[in-house]
């Protein structure tokens, strides 16, 4: 049975405002209907902050919302080996805050690198780095039985097969994939190839959709650009162009049975886009 819920990501522009805590971001998704709340501490952070992190594992108790997993940001290309030590000893201690969460799987980013400096050249140059790193972490998360993964994040990491090159490189049956569906358009791939491609690596899920418009047609305000220059802007679930009843369809017949959590990522009030994100992916997931 897999189970669908959102991440704290989908509300962090009202917790950014402040018209929003993360506590009653947990609130308004078990009240919403969600079966789960992934922790990605945007608007708010749990580093050296137990009585957060206590807060959070006591209101998910109290509405009964199991919390998913933790996701947090990482970037192991650094200026010097003091840097990337230091990086690496950072994410160790957000594996003892997942440990604290009580959480079974952890997200971090690998690397980032500036648009130009993202040729495959270039991240084949940076594997021995990344997957140096990787396993270190994954072994250390093997104390909580926790798995680590990659997410097809931030136009680097971005493109299913370096994903799964990092994979098996890294070589750790902790290490895995957070496969997000949407992602792989910033790097202008085709999602539902994509999706077949990972989703046996995948250790959880994130939904998300997005409206995309050719290189040549700039839409105005509100949109970003994807590595090949076609123009992305974030939709509500099941309204964007991405094919997801297809992808849904992949999903349930590669017999995932874990997390699904929700992104939204678009220009409308985050509660009713996230609200309405959740409805669709819940109608869908009957559907197909």
């Amino acid at each position: 049975m897999v189970s669908i819920g959102l991440s704290t990501y989908c509300l962090a522009e009202a917790i950014k405002s402040g018209d929003m805590t993360v506590l009653e971001v947990i609130q308004w998704i078990a009240e919403n209907g969600g079966e789960h709340v992934e922790i990605t501490p945007i608007g708010y952070s749990l580093e050296h902050n137990d009585a957060l992190v206590d807060a959070i594992v006591q209101k998910a108790n109290e509405v009964n919302l199991p919390i998913a997993g933790y996701a947090i940001t990482a970037n192991f290309i650094q200026e010097s080996k003091d840097d990337y030590e230091a990086e690496i000893a950072r994410v160790k201690h957000h594996v003892d805050i997942a440990h604290r969460l009580g959480v079974k799987l952890i997200r971090h980013d690998v690397a980032s690198r500036a648009l130009q400096e993202c040729s495959i050249v270039q991240f084949e140059a940076d594997m021995d780095i990344m997957v140096q790193a990787c396993r270190v972490i994954a072994d250390y998360a093997a104390q909580y039985s926790i798995i680590t993964s990659v997410e097809n994040h931030g136009f680097y990491i971005q493109a299913s097969d370096r994903v799964q090159r990092i994979i098996h490189a890294v070589d750790r049956p902790n290490f895995q994939t957070t496969l997000d569906i949407g992602n792989f358009m910033c790097v202008d791939e085709d999602p539902v190839v994509a999706v077949k491609k990972n989703i046996s690596y995948a250790s959880t899920v994130h939904l998300k959709d997005f409206y995309v418009r050719p290189s040549y047609q700039h839409p105005g305000e509100g949109w970003f650009q994807s590595r090949g220059g076609n123009f992305l802007r974030g939709a509500i679930f099941g309204q964007g162009d991405i094919d997801v009843r297809e992808i849904i369809r992949i999903i349930k017949r590669s017999g995932y049975s874990g997390y699904i959590s929700i992104e939204f990522e678009g220009m409308e009030d985050c509660r009713k886009g996230s609200r309405i994100a959740l409805d669709n992916v819940k109608r869908l997931w009957n559907e197909v």
